[in-house]
C-alpha cells in the first residue's frame, strides 16, 4: 500500500487556490484545527475521494503524488447545495447541504422467544441524527458510528437510564478511563475500561458505591465472549425530574 504523503500537495492546493484553513474548516464544518492536522498527516483516507473532487484534481495523484494530476471529471453541480470559490483551481464546486449524519441505532434483544439470552441488533425502527461537525472534529468515520440506549444506572450519574449515546465503532483498541460500549455474552454495556497485566480487563462503573469494578482474565474474556463494540464519543443525560413551579 502506497504511503498516505498528501498533506503539502493539499496545503499548496488551498494556497494557490487563496484559501484560507479557517475558510475551508467553516465550508467543511469542520475545525480550523483539524484541517491543519491535514497539512502534515495528510488527508484522512476516508475524504481523499472528497477532497480531490472539490479540488479538481486525481486522488490518487492528491494520496501519492505519482499519476495524473488533473482530474478526469469534476463535481456536478447541485443547486439545493453550498458554493465553494476555488476559481484559481477550477470552477466554482458545490456540496450537499445537509449537516447531519443519520445513525443507526442499535439494542439488545432476546435471540429467540422464551429462551433468555440477547444479542446486540440492529433496530431498523430507530435512528439519530448527530452534526456532520461533531463527527468530523473527532475523525469519527460517518459508517463507524452507531447509537443505543443506556440501560440501567451503573453509569449514573455520568449517563443516566434511558440516555441516548453514539459509539465509534472504529476505535476498539482500549484505552485506559475512556468510556466504551462492550458486548458481554450477548448483553450490552456501558463502562470506563482499564487494561490489566496479562491481557485482562477492568470493567469500572460510574456509580461504583452500587457496581463494584469487575476484573476479567484473558481466558474469561473469550469464555464469556466479551467483545468491545466501541468507544463512547456522545450521550444525552436525562434529567431524573420535572421542577417544580414555586408558589402554586
Amino acid at each position: 500500500m502506497r504511503k498516505n504523503t498528501s498533506g503539502p500537495r493539499f496545503k499548496a492546493l488551498l494556497e494557490a487556490a487563496n484559501i484560507t484553513t479557517t475558510g475551508f474548516a467553516k465550508f467543511w464544518g469542520t475545525e480550523a484545527q483539524n484541517i491543519h492536522n491535514w497539512y502534515t498527516r495528510g488527508v484522512p483516507a476516508y475524504r481523499m475521494e472528497e477532497v480531490a473532487r472539490l479540488l479538481s484534481v486525481n486522488s490518487e495523484w492528491l494520496k501519492t503524488g505519482e499519476g495524473q494530476k488533473d482530474s478526469p471529471r469534476l463535481l456536478a453541480s447541485d443547486p439545493g447545495g453550498d458554493t465553494f470559490d476555488a476559481q484559481s483551481i477550477r470552477g466554482v464546486y458545490t456540496v450537499p447541504a445537509s449537516s447531519d449524519i443519520e445513525l443507526p441505532f442499535y439494542k439488545e434483544a432476546p435471540i429467540a422467544s422464551g429462551c433468555g439470552k440477547t444479542h446486540v441488533i440492529q433496530d431498523p425502527d430507530q435512528s439519530i441524527r448527530l452534526p456532520r461537525a461533531h463527527l468530523d472534529a473527532l475523525e469519527i468515520r460517518h459508517t463507524d458510528a452507531i447509537c443505543t440506549h443506556m440501560i440501567g444506572n451503573s453509569m449514573a450519574e455520568k449517563i443516566e437510564d434511558g440516555s441516548t449515546l453514539a459509539i465509534d465503532r472504529g476505535l476498539t483498541q482500549v484505552v485506559d478511563g475512556e468510556i466504551y460500549a462492550i458486548e458481554h455474552d450477548g448483553m450490552l454495556r456501558i463502562k470506563y475500561l482499564h487494561r490489566m497485566p496479562g491481557n485482562a480487563l477492568r470493567l469500572r462503573s460510574h456509580n461504583s458505591a452500587e457496581y463494584p469494578d469487575e476484573i476479567f482474565r484473558a481466558a474469561q474474556i473469550d469464555e464469556q465472549r466479551i467483545h468491545v463494540l466501541g468507544w463512547v464519543f456522545w450521550w444525552s443525560t436525562l434529567n431524573k425530574r420535572r421542577p417544580v413551579l414555586p408558589f402554586l
